[in-house]
C-alpha cells in the first residue's frame, strides 16, 4: 500500500505524516510513504488544500490533520 502525503512539508504535513505510519502499524500493514511537496505536482492532483493524504493515489482527505484513529478507518 502506497500512503502519500501532499503538501509544503510543514508542521502540519510532518504530524500527518506520523500519525499515518502509527495507524499503518496499529493495523500491521507494510506501507511505503510519498511526501509531495512540489505545488505543480500537488494540483495535477486535484489537491485544493493541504496538508492532505492519499491513498494508492486517490486523495482520502485534505486541508485536515487527521487523527491516528480517522487514518485507521480509512485504511479500512
Amino acid at each position: 500500500m502506497k500512503l502519500s502525503i501532499y503538501g509544503s512539508g510543514c508542521r502540519k504535513c510532518q504530524q500527518l505524516e506520523a500519525n499515518a505510519r502509527e495507524a499503518a502499524e496499529a493495523k500491521g500493514l507494510t506501507v511505503e510513504i510519498e511526501k509531495v511537496t512540489d505545488m505543480n505536482a500537488i494540483i495535477d492532483q486535484g489537491v485544493m488544500r493541504t496538508p492532505a493524504l492519499g491513498i494508492d493515489g486517490e486523495i482520502a482527505l485534505e486541508g485536515k490533520v487527521a487523527s491516528r484513529e480517522e487514518i485507521e478507518a480509512l485504511l479500512g
